[in-house]
């Protein structure tokens, strides 16, 4: 996960974030590019499962996608910016957290509350040993996909294999992690966090 990783040397299944991320994880784990502690994935979804994000490669010009949960990859360390990495949006990969903020995150005050995001914050440690989907969730009732799994097996735990909803949910009380609004998310992530509130204020402006 430091600066010489591609995203074109990730593994990337379309519509399949959280595995995607799990991967990356995986991947620094294994090969050691950065120290695993400063890692944490974070689940973005709230009670309606709307949660708008621009600069998606899935988008439409400036128009956000309306995800019903995405997933990002943070690195945080002490001696540099946190960095976000998610292998669907249109910035730079990765990205400064500030830069992600502004430009994909942006503002819940000019949102309806029903598109407000939370942001569940699991250690990536946490997250590869607990971490178990068996797809069920990308298949139509007919038990087709809805979108091609990827082509390795599902991702599965000895205590479970299917846990994805305990982690897209946003209950505090449930689940590993913490749960976080966007400013609070913004002010425990940044280094500069009056920066990135200027920031999101600023392309607030513009858009008013």
């Amino acid at each position: 996960c430091d600066t010489t990783m591609k995203r074109e040397d990730c593994v990337y299944t379309s519509c399949y974030c959280e595995e995607n991320v799990w991967k990356l994880c995986e991947f620094v784990r294994e090969q050691q590019t950065a120290p695993l502690e400063e890692l944490s994935v974070v689940f973005i979804s709230n009670d309606n499962r709307t949660v708008p994000l621009w600069k998606q490669k899935s988008g439409c010009g400036d128009q956000p996608v309306i995800w019903d949960y995405h997933v990002i990859l943070l690195q945080a360390s002490l001696e540099s910016d946190t960095q976000v990495y998610d292998l669907d949006s249109e910035l730079s990969f990765p990205c400064s957290l500030e830069l992600y903020a502004s430009q994909a995150l942006r503002s819940d005050h000019s949102l309806r509350p029903m598109y407000h995001r939370k942001f569940r914050v699991i250690p990536a440690e946490i997250f590869l040993m607990n971490f178990a989907s068996d797809r069920s969730h990308m298949r139509n009732p007919d038990g087709t996909w809805k979108m091609p799994p990827p082509p390795y097996p599902p991702i599965r735990t000895a205590e479970s294999q299917m846990n994805l909803e305990t982690f897209i949910n946003m209950n505090p009380a449930v689940g590993w992690g913490q749960v976080f609004s966007l400013n609070h998310f913004l002010q425990r992530y940044t280094r500069k966090s009056s920066s990135s509130k200027s920031l999101i204020n600023g392309h607030l402006a513009e858009q008013q």
